[in-house]
């Protein structure tokens, strides 16, 4: 029998000054059984950097065809491609033919630096492509924050982001990568 999703609620509050973008979003996030709370929560993270009306999260980390999260304009395009962790290259490439914008936030530590050695060289070419890597102890804590119902707040202002809970604010901390 195969195991099931298990279901997040998600209320989050944006404030994004530097784009001008002030919204609440009550989110239903689903976790592939396969799926680290460590990785759901950085996925819900970029949803908040990258809020919209039109972005959404793909169908899931099974589905090689769809990005973890989305934004497609009214012609069915997409302009922005999400990805979660360390995708292979071939994944990243072809989301960089697909999308207007391509951004890859990595975690990990030690492994991400170790992916963007090994795929480096064929991926710089792609001048539609941000690439990050996000502080090991920032997604540790940013784990600590998942419940099955939450409410958090995100203020993103002159290039910084606070990610808040009841009890806990925390500043994002991350590397560019390219």
């Amino acid at each position: 029998m195969a195991l099931k999703s298990t279901i997040f609620k998600a209320d989050v509050q944006i404030s994004n000054m530097d784009a001008n973008y002030y919204a609440n979003h009550s989110l239903t996030l689903a976790q592939h059984p396969s799926e680290t709370e460590e990785r759901l929560m950085l996925r819900l993270l970029a949803f908040m950097l990258h809020a919209s009306e039109r972005l959404e999260f793909g169908k899931g980390i099974s589905n090689d065809d769809e990005a973890a999260l989305w934004e497609k304009d009214l012609t069915d395009q997409v302009q922005l491609w999400i990805e979660v962790g360390t995708p292979d290259e071939k994944r990243v490439r072809k989301a960089c033919h697909r999308a207007e914008r391509v951004i890859v936030y990595g975690y990990g530590g030690r492994t991400v630096s170790i992916w963007w050695q090994q795929n480096q060289k064929a991926l710089e070419r792609f001048e539609n492509l941000k690439v990050f890597s996000v502080d090991r102890d920032f997604s540790a804590k940013l784990e600590k924050m998942c419940e099955r119902t939450m409410q958090l707040q995100c203020t993103i202002q002159d290039g910084l982001a606070w990610v808040s809970n009841t009890s806990d604010t925390l500043q994002l901390e991350m590397e560019t990568l390219q």
